[in-house]
């Protein structure tokens, strides 16, 4: 009886072999593990870094919020029922913001961001000061003077010093500390100029506080101590909500201190994200070069695996290990690096930065960047390991001279798909804008697909171009679409990385030259705001003597929220994600009976001047959409503490860019008659200059003290050193792509490197000189560094234009000097490299090779 002999090999086997092979080290995988490496940092740094600050404004957001929740006012005070709620409940300190203009003794003018406190604040942190002072002692009055703390800024605006005295409104003030740091500045938002904190009585005595003054009155709740718990403030917050359901004040609880910085702060990390998993995917090619060029380096080992018994299975099984084990490797480094980022910012730059990080090491963030490194190397590396099961050991032999290709089996195929799949539901699902992301993983496909066309565009182009007499271009030329050529490699390896730069340049000069340099032509100069109804009539009449030949208008405003809308609360209406903006805060809101300048109707009909029927209302075309909102339906706005619902009679398009006075909701005459409300001016001049914006300044303060004046280039230049930092951050994390770029284009020479060795022999025997064999290797640099180069200019613009003009609803003006220079740096780039490795392949004694061929 013949025994069965059990053939099945252990499943640790592959391991063993992929082990054994790496022994003889890492050649050919240094710019493999540099990739997955680059990728993996970036991802799990920006996490992580992500991760720490959200438990930082966790951990802070009592702090940040100064207290357990917050109740916002605009243009209006509490009312006595309303406070009284509030201080049953707990303590409670209140702060008055609004924008004022502060005179020096010289009579030199700025404007401030004012902010009134009682007595109370701060109650929780801590306020900083230079000199250190109790703050009741700071904003004590003597002899009719008020204390103050003062921005370093305006300080050096105005040429002050500490004990200087400054006016504001009909109020006086002595300068006597400088603020450093305030424990509630994130959950203020964006301030446009120096803060300047005084007490509220003072803020009373300025009497800047006139009906419909754009004020926001904030009452910060702090429970007891035994009760300050979630459970407690959600309590509080529901309960406001169900006592005083017309209160018309924004609520925020501990845990939304500054729910405007939290959706930035995601939005920022997901942008930086997904420029991470771009160096990913870029570096997938250096994975997909370097796994073929080992293939081709091993393929007498491979040959011997199978004339002794090993199957095509067994071969792949090895292989795949090896491939696998790379990445682990290669991730490992980048997660170290990026796990220690977190620690590395708040150690260097800790006492710079405004906001609460928390480092410690976030498990579910490294575990998502392995997974990312993991999944793109499998994704670019199963293609070529695939191509191993079914060719034989001749046709190894001949892959790098035989036009043939193989193609994988139908199943890894299946595999490559599969884990494709994979990586896209990853990236969308976790996504924290899945449009966004979904758009990303689209753009990913298509450029990759590109970039595949055109290596193979070009190599016909190369193949039909009639054969020249010039030899040093004819062998570029034969370079370009020979078997085995760089072509597809090098185009792949660089043309998604200069995609990625063309668009970022784009993207900042575009926003460069929207917020620092030249204003919109006949932008206004000046906005004027909290005119006194009384007195707008006046005003106006005061801007046109004051600034002949200047174009004036002049509109009334109050600050209202939408409440709900076709019957629908606003906490309900899931808006899309570029409308969900205008249901976060008040807006501001007008009433008349002329459409705005800068609007244009789409759909219904303006009601005009001498209407006076039921309120109606006109929205912003892009904003009904957003709200998924008709003619029609119905709108509730809560405005100083009263529901007042319009039907939506029409819908505008508007310029925004021009600057002017405009409102996302424009209600009918007669709305809010009788509301109490300020009226908004701009001042557009013929002629801007410094010394005459200077003077209109002065002689509204001299003769409206009330009024405040907001230079409108001042306002651009705040809102462009932030766009300004947002871009550095976003180029530091895109030159991440770019060298991961570089690095890849590197590898893939480094791959042809024994076929340009070979090429170089035999053209020498042949009687090639030196100068003729560069001269051949510089052009052939050149077509393909030209070719991708116009490819990423293309795409990097056009991915550009989208992202200005869609997503940030700005003009788009190419840079046509920014694009040049990539080009420029492409060329240098792809030759540079080239070059280093054609002069170690033309060192090369042919002697030595041609015994080994």
């Amino acid at each position: 009886m013949t025994e069965s002999v059990d053939v099945r090999r252990p499943a640790s086997i592959p391991l063993r072999y992929a082990l054994r092979e790496l022994r003889g080290g890492l050649r050919g995988f240094y710019v493999f593990i540099a990739c997955i490496a680059l990728g993996v940092m970036t991802i799990s740094g920006v996490g992580s870094v992500a991760a720490s600050l959200a438990d930082g404004l966790a951990r802070e957001g009592r702090t940040l919020l100064g207290g357990d929740a917050a109740f916002s006012l605009i243009q209006r005070e509490a009312k006595p029922d309303e406070l009284a709620f509030l201080r049953a409940r707990g303590e409670v300190s209140v702060t008055a913001s609004l924008r004022a203009m502060a005179r020096a003794a010289d009579g030199r003018l700025a404007l401030v961001e004012m902010k009134a406190v009682d007595s109370n604040y701060p109650a929780l942190g801590q306020l900083s000061l230079k000199p250190d002072m109790p703050v009741a002692e700071l904003l004590a009055e003597h002899d009719g003077v008020y204390g103050a703390a003062a921005d370093q800024t305006l300080l050096a605006r105005l040429d002050l010093k500490l004990d200087d005295r400054i006016t504001i409104g009909q109020a006086a003030f002595q300068i006597r500390s400088i603020v450093e740091a305030e424990p509630d500045k994130l959950s203020g938002g964006l301030g446009f100029a120096p803060r300047f904190l005084a007490s509220e009585a003072s803020l009373r005595a300025t009497q800047l506080l006139q009906p419909g003054s754009l004020v926001r009155w904030t009452y910060r709740v702090k429970l007891p101590d035994a009760a300050s718990g979630d459970r407690s403030t959600i309590k509080l917050v529901d309960d406001a909500r169900e006592a005083l359901p017309h209160a018309g004040w924004q609520i925020r609880s501990r845990d939304n201190a500054s729910p405007q910085l939290e959706r930035t702060i995601n939005r920022f990390t997901q942008f930086l994200m997904l420029v991470g998993l771009a160096a990913l995917l870029v570096g997938g090619v250096g994975v997909a070069n370097a796994v073929k060029s080992h293939i081709d380096r091993r393929r007498d080992v491979i040959a011997t695996f199978k004339a002794v018994g090993a199957t095509g299975r067994d071969v792949f099984s090895i292989y795949l290990t090896q491939v696998i084990v790379l990445a682990v490797v290669g991730s490992i480094i980048g997660l170290a690096a990026g796990a220690a980022l977190p620690f590395v910012i708040v150690d260097v730059f800790g006492k710079l930065l405004p906001l609460p990080i928390e480092p410690t090491l976030h498990g579910g963030e490294l575990a998502l960047s392995l997974v990312y490194g993991l999944l793109t190397a499998l994704a670019f590396g199963l293609w070529p390991l695939g191509r191993v099961h079914d060719v034989p050991v001749a046709a190894l032999f001949r892959d790098t001279v035989s036009n043939v290709r193989h193609r994988p089996r139908w199943g890894y195929l299946l595999s490559v798909a599969g884990v494709i799949a994979l990586l896209v539901a990853v990236i969308i699902g976790l996504a924290y804008d899945k449009r966004v992301a979904t758009i990303f993983v689209i753009a990913s496909i298509a450029v990759f697909a590109l970039l595949r066309g055109i290596a193979a565009a070009l190599m016909a182009l190369a193949r039909r171009l009639p054969r020249s007499r010039f030899t040093m271009l004819r062998l570029a030329v034969t370079n370009i679409h020979r078997p085995g050529a760089l072509t597809p490699s090098m185009v792949l390896s660089f043309g998604l990385g200069l995609a990625v730069l063309v668009t970022i340049t784009q993207i900042d000069g575009n926003l460069r030259r929207q917020f620092l340099a030249a204003l919109p032509e006949r932008a206004p100069s000046f906005y004027f705001i909290d005119i006194p109804s009384t007195e707008a009539d006046h005003f106006s009449a005061f801007l046109k003597q004051t600034a002949p030949g200047s174009t004036v208008e002049e509109v009334p405003m109050l600050r209202g929220r939408i409440v709900s809308a076709r019957g629908v609360k606003a906490e309900d209406l899931n808006p899309s994600t570029d409308s969900e903006w205008v249901l976060q805060s008040d807006r501001g809101l007008t009433a008349t009976g002329e459409i705005p300048k800068g609007s244009k109707i789409v759909e219904g009909k303006w009601w005009g001047a001498d209407y006076n029927g039921p309120p109606l209302v006109s929205i912003e075309r892009k904003i009904a959409d957003g709200l998924r909102l008709k003619l029609g339906d119905e709108i509730v706005v809560n405005v100083l503490g009263r529901d007042i619902s319009a039907r939506i009679g029409n819908m505008r398009t508007i310029d925004w860019q021009g600057l002017g006075i405009n409102f996302v909701l424009v209600f009918s005459p007669n709305t809010f008659k009788g509301a109490p409300h300020t009226h908004v001016a701009t001042l557009t001049e013929a002629h801007p200059d410094a010394a005459g914006d200077a003077a209109i300044v002065k002689s509204v303060a001299n003769a409206f003290p009330m009024v405040t004046s907001v230079r409108v280039r001042e306002a651009l230049e705040t809102i462009g050193n932030v766009v300004t930092n947002l871009v550095l951050a976003i180029r530091g994390a895109s030159a991440v792509t770019l060298i991961s770029a570089i690095l890849v284009l590197g590898g893939a020479l480094a791959a042809g490197h024994r076929h340009r060795v070979y090429d170089a022999v035999i053209l020498k025997t042949l009687g090639a000189t030196r100068g003729r064999l560069l001269g051949a290797y510089v052009l052939e640099y050149l077509l393909i560094g030209l070719a991708t180069a116009i490819f990423g200019v293309i795409a990097g613009s056009v991915a550009a234009w989208l992202i200005v003009t869609r997503l940030m609803t700005l003009s788009f003006v190419w840079q046509a000097g920014s694009a040049a220079g990539v080009v420029v740096s492409a060329l240098l780039v792809t030759v540079g490299l080239g070059l280093a490795g054609t002069l170690l392949a033309l060192n090369q004694k042919p002697a030595a090779v041609l015994r080994n061929l």
